[in-house]
């Protein structure tokens, strides 16, 4: 075989690598509006030892697993916005021991942040580490 080509192919693959990297990169932290859906059951979130109680104006639930990297980073930013701002709770919910909520809100990587407004209905989804200025943005929209 041709040295060139090979040479050309492994150029070719390594370009579009990287633009595939850097798309996927870009999409992470990118806040999302969701369809219409009914609301979310609080009971369907309750942990074991706690019921679940929204948020007078808006609810922050992150799904993690016990081995993502972004989900301590995102659990700080999430947790600092729901103490600084008023009538807005923070759920964390561990989707290791919890597969039916992975079926049920399509959970496709970990952390992903849904923000759920007073009535419980999911208006914002996060794939990937929460970026503050989204997140406060999308709380200011539900006001």
């Amino acid at each position: 075989m041709n040295p060139l080509v090979v040479l050309a192919f492994l150029l070719g693959l390594v370009a579009l690598s990287t633009l595939v990297g850097f798309g996927w990169k870009s999409r992470q932290g990118a806040a999302r509006a969701v369809a219409a859906q009914p609301a979310v059951a609080p009971g369907l979130l309750d942990a074991p030892d706690a019921p679940v109680r929204f948020g007078e104006r808006a609810t922050l639930v992150q799904f993690s697993t016990e081995f993502c990297s972004s989900c301590p980073a995102t659990r700080r930013v999430l947790s600092d916005i729901s103490t600084r701002t008023s009538g807005v709770s923070y759920l964390d919910v561990d989707v290791t021991h919890r597969p039916d909520l992975v079926r049920e809100f399509t959970i496709l990587q970990t952390p992903t942040t849904l923000i759920l407004d007073r009535d419980g209905v999911v208006r914002t989804r996060i794939g990937g580490a929460v970026r503050r200025a989204v997140v406060e943005t999308r709380l200011k929209e539900l006001a």
